[in-house]
């Protein structure tokens, strides 16, 4: 499979004008990661999440804290 032998790429995002937000949808169960601008409040969807790895993936891409992701329903 292709790869496995890169390095992951972090990439930073503003802290100061973006949160970590997964939008998780009641009726569906499906959960979306992405950020949410703090100023107009649009959000900006990145991937979805399908387990934890994936969730785990985001956390680690995005240098994001376990307490910093807010859930949106």
């Amino acid at each position: 499979m292709f790869g496995f032998n890169k390095k992951l790429q972090k990439e930073p995002y503003d802290r100061n004008k973006e949160k970590p937000v997964i939008h998780a949808s009641i009726c569906t169960g499906e959960k979306v990661a992405g950020f949410k601008d703090l100023k107009t409040g649009k959000f900006h969807e990145v991937m979805v999440i399908r387990n934890d790895s994936d969730l785990q993936f985001f956390m680690q891409k995005y240098n994001v804290a376990e307490g910093e992701i807010a859930k949106e329903y």
